[in-house]
């Protein structure tokens, strides 16, 4: 018999990524008690993420030099050791703002760091902790969706998407190389946009 009858492609089945709806982003980033520090810290790192799109790996590595709140972007070394800038929106400035000016120095509470999120033991965060910190908040929220460590990156590049953002410049804000990798997103989108036309459209 033929062995090459018995190779399986390599070429692998489409992905398809989980997301949140704009909803349900909502009530995750406003489940964080900002009266306290820690939480002033987890609501601005939800917000921040969802309004740029980062990797989790990314949003944790951030230092404070990276961050220009005049300019409203971030500078982030991402795959590959390549550079690209990054912007984030008014509302994510204000919680920054306020993160830096209210909670960072006291988690920190004398001790000095160049992360800009940091913990009560002086370090970063880790992607394992911000993991822990999406399931609590999202448990909070009473979000049952399949969820991931980049949920809010998925949301971030499906909701530009759903509001007309252009492919390549997605491809460019989540720094995918090859831009068959931001395709995935099409997907959800499209049955994001059937879902509303079937619930509105009254022929749907």
């Amino acid at each position: 018999s033929d062995p090459c009858l018995k190779l399986v492609s390599a070429r692998q089945a489409p992905r398809f990524v989980h997301t949140l709806s704009e909803i349900q982003v909502e009530a995750l980033l406003e489940s964080p008690d900002v009266g306290t520090p820690l939480g002033l810290r987890d609501r601005t790192m939800l917000e921040l993420m969802y309004a740029s799109g980062l990797r989790v790996s990314e949003l944790v590595a951030l230092k404070s030099l990276e961050l220009s709140l005049n300019d409203g972007v971030l500078r982030i070394t991402g795959k590959g050791a390549k550079t690209r800038l990054v912007p984030f929106g008014a509302q994510a400035r204000q919680w920054l703002e306020r993160y830096l000016r209210e909670a960072r120095g006291v988690i920190l509470d004398g001790q000095v760091d160049d992360a800009l999120f940091v913990t009560r033991r002086g370090g970063p965060m880790t992607r394992q902790m911000f993991w822990v910190l999406i399931k609590k908040h999202a448990q909070l929220a009473g979000i049952t969706a399949p969820l991931s460590p980049h949920t809010l990156r998925h949301a971030f590049a499906t909701h530009l998407l759903n509001h007309g953002a252009d492919l390549r410049v997605v491809q460019l804000l989540l720094g995918h190389a090859d831009i068959s990798t931001t395709q995935i997103y099409t997907h959800v989108a499209r049955e994001r946009l059937k879902q509303l036309h079937a619930h509105h459209h009254p022929r749907g």
